[in-house]
C-alpha cells in the first residue's frame, strides 16, 4: 500500500472516530494540550486512538470481519434483488473461500474485487446503512479501489441517501473520473436534501461536460423542482426532455405529472397523462393525487373507476389518493366504501389511511366517530392523527375531546410548541386555570416557541418568501395594501374566513 492511500485511509478512520471522540473534532495539528495537566490527559486519550490507525499488520480477525461485512451485504443483495447481482456478476458461488489463517496478509487485497465492493456499497445506500457504509468506504481506500468511478458513484449514493451531503459532495469532487451515474447521484442527493439551487448548478455543469443527462438525471431534477414549487424551471427542464427524446419514458412522464400537479398546473398534468404511450401504477397514482391536491374529488374517483375497468390493480398509494380526495370533498360515505374496499383488494390499511379517515370525520363534525376509530386502530396512532383530531375539535368547539387529543399528542411529541399553545387555550375555555398556568410555565421552562408560518410565490423565475411579522421586504406597505383590498373584496362578496383553523406548527392568530 503506498503512502498516499494509507494517509487517505487514516483520514477516513479519523473521520469516523472524530464523530465519537470530542478530542478529535479538530485536525490533529491544532491539538495543543500542554497548558494543563487535564489537557495532557486528553492528549493521552487521543494518542491511544491514533495508535489504532498507525501502519501495523492488521489482525486476522479484523480482516475476517471485513470479508464478513461484504459477504453479509452481498447475501442481502442476492436475496432481495437477484437480477442486480446477475448484472454485477457477484454470485456468491463464485466467491473463493479464503482462510486468513493460511493466507498471507497482503493476499486479502486481491480477494476483494471492485464489483463486489461497489454492490455492497449500493446495498448499504439502498437500506441507508450508514455505519456499514463507512466501514466499506475505509475498506475501499485500503484496497485502493476508491478511485474507480463505480465505487465513487456508490459512495455518493450512500452518503446522499443517508443525509450526509457534505461527504457525498467531497467524494464527487475528489473523483478522478466521473460518469453520468456520478452526476446523477450527486444531483439526486441534493434533491433529497432540498438544495434545489445546487441541483441546478450541478446540472448546468454536467451539460457543459462531455456527458449527457439520462432519464434518472431528469427525474431527480424534476423532484427538486416539485418539492420547491419551481414551475418555471420545471417547464425549462420539460422542454429539454422533449429535445433530448426522453418524453416517451414512463418514469419521466410520471415525474412531470407530479411536478405540474404540485406546482399548481393540473391541466398540463392531465395533458401529459392522457398522451402517455405506456402507463404504470405510478402514473395512475400521480394523476389521482394531482386531482386530490386540487380538490377535484369527482375526477379522482372517475379516474379510479377507469383504472379498475382496465384491470389495473390499485395499491396503498392509490387508495391514499382516493381517501384524500374524499377528505377534501367531504364525501364521508364514499370514503367509508373505499376504506373497506382496501381489504377486498388485498391492501392493508396503514397510518396514512387512518389519518385521512380521522381528518374526514373531523371535518364533517363526527368527532366521536373519529375518536372511536383512533381507539380501535390496529396500529398505534401517531402525532399526525392526534393533531388532526385536535384541529377538528378547534374547528367545531369540542373542548373535552380536544384536551384528550392534545394530551395524547404531547405524549408523541413532547416538545411541540403549537400543541402546548392549543392545550393551554383549551384548558382556559374549560375553566381549568391551574392547568393553563402549568402548561405556560412548562413552555417557559423548556423554552418552547412556535415556529412562524411562511408563504412563497414565484415571479419571473424568482422565489419570494413571506413570514409572519416579517417586514424586511422593501415593498411591504404595497403588499399590505393589496391584501387589505382583497379582504375588502371578499367581505363584500359575503365570504366569511375560517379564523379558527390554523396551519400545523404555526401560532394561532385568534383565540379558540
Amino acid at each position: 500500500m503506498n503512502t498516499t492511500i494509507f494517509q487517505r485511509y487514516n483520514f477516513a478512520i479519523y473521520k469516523s472516530f472524530s464523530s465519537i471522540h470530542p478530542l478529535l473534532s479538530k485536525p490533529f495539528r491544532t491539538l495543543s494540550f500542554y497548558n494543563s495537566e487535564e489537557k495532557r490527559k486528553g492528549l493521552d486519550k487521543a494518542l491511544k486512538i491514533l495508535k489504532l490507525i498507525t501502519p501495523k499488520p492488521i489482525p486476522t480477525h479484523i480482516r475476517q470481519n471485513n470479508l464478513n461485512l461484504i459477504q453479509t451485504c452481498r447475501q442481502e443483495l442476492v436475496s432481495k434483488n437477484p437480477k442486480a447481482c446477475d448484472d454485477h456478476n457477484i454470485s456468491l458461488r463464485e466467491t473463493p473461500g479464503i482462510s486468513f489463517e493460511e493466507t498471507p496478509n497482503r493476499n486479502f487485497v486481491s480477494n476483494v474485487d471492485k464489483n463486489s465492493l461497489s454492490s455492497a456499497l449500493s446495498y448499504c445506500g439502498s437500506v441507508r446503512d450508514f455505519i456499514h457504509g463507512i466501514q466499506l468506504h475505509c475498506l475501499a481506500i485500503k484496497t485502493g479501489f476508491d478511485p474507480y468511478v463505480y465505487i465513487g458513484s456508490s459512495l455518493i449514493n450512500l452518503y446522499g441517501k443517508c443525509g450526509d451531503l457534505e461527504s457525498a459532495y467531497k467524494v464527487f469532487i475528489e473523483m478522478p473520473e466521473r460518469n453520468v451515474v456520478s452526476w446523477t447521484s450527486i444531483i439526486a442527493g441534493c434533491s433529497q436534501s432540498m438544495h434545489v439551487h445546487m441541483c441546478l448548478k450541478l446540472y448546468n455543469q454536467m451539460r457543459h461536460s462531455n456527458l449527457k443527462p439520462n432519464d434518472y438525471t431528469f427525474t431527480s431534477l424534476l423532484s427538486a423542482y416539485t418539492c420547491n414549487g419551481f414551475l418555471v424551471q420545471g417547464r425549462i427542464a420539460h422542454s429539454q426532455i422533449i429535445l433530448m427524446g426522453f418524453d416517451s419514458y414512463t418514469d419521466i412522464s410520471n415525474a412531470l405529472i407530479s411536478m405540474y400537479s404540485k406546482c399548481g398546473d393540473v391541466e398540463d398534468a392531465v395533458l401529459i397523462f392522457e398522451t402517455m404511450q405506456r402507463r404504470d401504477i405510478v402514473s395512475w397514482n400521480s394523476m389521482i393525487a394531482g386531482y386530490s391536491l386540487h380538490g377535484f374529488s369527482e375526477k379522482a374517483i372517475k379516474l379510479f373507476e377507469e383504472m379498475q375497468k382496465l384491470k389495473v390493480k390499485p395499491d396503498s398509494i392509490t387508495f391514499l389518493g382516493i381517501l384524500s380526495s374524499c377528505r377534501h370533498g367531504g364525501l364521508v360515505e364514499i370514503s367509508r366504501f373505499y376504506f373497506n374496499l382496501m381489504l377486498e383488494n388485498g391492501v392493508k390499511q396503514d397510518l396514512d389511511h387512518y389519518s385521512c379517515m380521522v381528518d374526514l370525520y373531523g371535518r364533517a363534525g363526527l368527532l366521536e366517530e373519529a375518536k372511536v376509530l383512533i381507539e380501535e386502530m390496529p396500529v398505534t396512532p401517531n402525532a399526525v392523527i392526534w393533531g388532526s383530531l385536535l384541529s377538528s375539535c378547534r374547528l367545531h368547539g369540542n373542548v373535552m375531546i380536544g384536551i384528550h387529543a392534545a394530551e395524547k399528542r404531547l405524549l408523541c411529541e413532547p416538545d411541540c410548541a403549537a400543541t402546548h399553545v392549543q392545550l393551554s387555550k383549551l384548558y382556559a375555555i374549560a375553566g381549568r386555570r391551574d392547568q393553563t398556568m402549568r402548561i405556560r410555565k412548562l413552555m417557559k421552562d423548556r423554552r418552547l416557541k412556535t415556529n412562524p408560518g411562511y408563504s412563497w410565490i414565484e415571479i419571473k423565475n424568482e422565489i419570494y418568501s413571506f413570514g409572519v411579522d416579517d417586514g424586511s421586504n422593501v415593498r411591504v406597505s404595497e403588499i399590505f395594501d393589496v391584501v387589505d383590498s382583497l379582504v375588502e373584496n371578499m367581505s363584500s362578496s359575503a365570504y366569511v374566513p375560517n379564523l379558527h383553523e390554523d396551519i400545523e406548527g404555526r401560532q394561532p392568530c385568534t383565540e379558540f
